[in-house]
Formats: structure tokens, C-alpha cells, sequence
């Protein structure tokens, strides 16, 4: 009985061990996965001002347009 205890306590903390490692994986992949949403966003603003000033450029304005 005392061996069983004993494989079964072994088991609970290889299971406790492999969980704190796949929470710590899990955190980390949230911070990286943060990190790229963020710079993301920042390569869309960036990527949408540039159409935005490449649009103005090549667009002239109509002969009739009087300011």
C-alpha cells in the first residue's frame, strides 16, 4: 500500500511539475501574442497613412475646381 502512495505521489508531482511549466509557457505565448497584436496595429495605421498620402499625391484636382 505504501509503494502505491508512493508512485502516486510521484505521479501527482510530475503532473504539478509539467503544469506550472505549461502555465508558464501559456503566459509567456500571451505576452508575445500581445506584443505582436500591438505592433500589428501599428504596421496598419502606418500602412494606411501611406496609402492615404500616396492617394493625395496622385490625385490632381479637377481643372474646375476653384478654392
Amino acid at each position: 500500500m505504501a509503494e502505491r502512495l508512493a508512485r502516486a505521489e510521484a505521479a501527482v508531482a510530475h503532473v504539478e511539475r509539467q503544469y506550472d511549466e505549461l502555465n508558464a509557457v501559456v503566459v509567456e505565448q500571451g505576452r508575445v501574442i500581445e506584443r505582436l497584436r500591438r505592433q500589428v496595429e501599428r504596421l496598419t495605421e502606418t500602412l494606411q497613412h501611406q496609402e492615404l498620402d500616396r492617394i493625395r499625391s496622385t490625385s490632381s484636382k479637377p481643372p474646375h475646381y476653384q478654392p
